[in-house]
């Protein structure tokens, strides 16, 4: 951009452009008519072409001043937007955000985003709400969320929705250490076992579902469907010695420390997006803004440590 464009140019081309006269666009501004005038002179001279025609009936956009119109408009919009979120920051101190999270969010970068948030807004409370896609979708849609952040599910639920990838996560199953089904590489060997399986609100299970079909198999018939975290590693790891399917995100710490181990059947196919969904039409808040910033930070800090 050019660095001669001040704030006065667009400010006077936008008023002048909506009311088409010079004189009432100046008393708008309250600025004197030559001063709006040269103003105006300036700025097409710096942009090298000629914005608005003028003739006794008032003034008229040019091709070009109609395509720097829509622009000069939007930039003092989002500049104003900007403006009032600062004033907003001391305003709202001691508000509440409210962020509805999928599982395979909540244990990894949830909390690191949460940390790079308080940061920058120590006074804001944050309230997470877990749940299923289809009910916190619901909720978020209905107005009782800011944001929501976890796997996209299919289109029908994200409809109204809008949806920020941050990074792709795929289904893994994970049994006990000393389980021997660690080996297994088919899903044709853990048919006979206790499987906890997702539910059908759940963003994974169409994802499994096709992973199944694509293996020639039905979906387990002894079989629990929960997203739950601690029921699942209870019945991993206890008498039961269940196979979890489970989000990547959501058991990466205990396959990490070596509580939990992953069977060694290829489920590439289920990888699916993992971003934050949030109203479509509405514009966000300054700290709606600022926790989309934090994790924007804290999934390129999984990333980078993943590497």
């Amino acid at each position: 951009m050019d660095r001669r464009i001040k704030y006065r140019h667009l400010e006077a081309f936008i008023a002048i452009a909506r009311v088409g006269r010079l004189n009432r666009a100046a008393d708008q501004l309250n600025l004197t008519q030559p001063t709006i005038s040269k103003t105006l002179k300036d700025l097409e001279d710096i942009l090298g072409v000629t914005l608005l025609m003028r003739d006794r009936a008032g003034v008229a956009l040019t091709p070009e001043g109609q395509v720097f119109f829509q622009f000069a408009e939007q930039s003092i919009a989002a500049l104003q937007i900007g403006l009032q979120n600062i004033t907003n920051l001391s305003s709202d101190a001691g508000s509440t955000l409210l962020i509805g999270a999928l599982p395979s969010v909540a244990a990894q970068i949830l909390p690191r985003a949460v940390e790079n948030f308080l940061h920058v807004a120590p006074d804001t409370v944050i309230q997470i709400d877990e749940g299923s896609h289809a009910e916190l979708t619901g909720r978020l849609r209905a107005g009782n969320l800011d944001l929501l952040v976890g796997r996209m599910g299919s289109l029908e639920t994200m409809e109204g929705l809008s949806f920020t990838q941050l990074y792709n996560e795929k289904i893994v199953a994970v049994v006990a250490p000393d389980n021997p089904l660690c080996d297994a590489t088919k899903l044709a060997q853990i048919t006979d076992s206790l499987v906890i399986y997702p539910p059908k609100d759940s963003a994974i299970r169409p994802l499994l579902a096709r992973a199944m079909i694509a293996s020639g198999l039905p979906i387990f018939k002894n079989r629990i469907e929960t997203v739950s975290g601690s029921f699942g590693r209870a019945m991993v790891l206890g008498p039961q010695r269940a196979v979890w399917f489970i989000s990547h995100g959501v058991v990466a710490d205990d396959l990490g420390q070596g509580r939990l181990a992953k069977v060694q059947i290829d489920l590439g196919t289920t990888q699916g997006p993992v971003g934050i969904m949030a109203r479509s039409e509405e514009m966000a808040g300054s700290h709606v803004h600022l926790f989309r910033q934090a994790l924007l930070e804290a999934s390129i800090s999984l990333r980078s440590s993943q590497m």
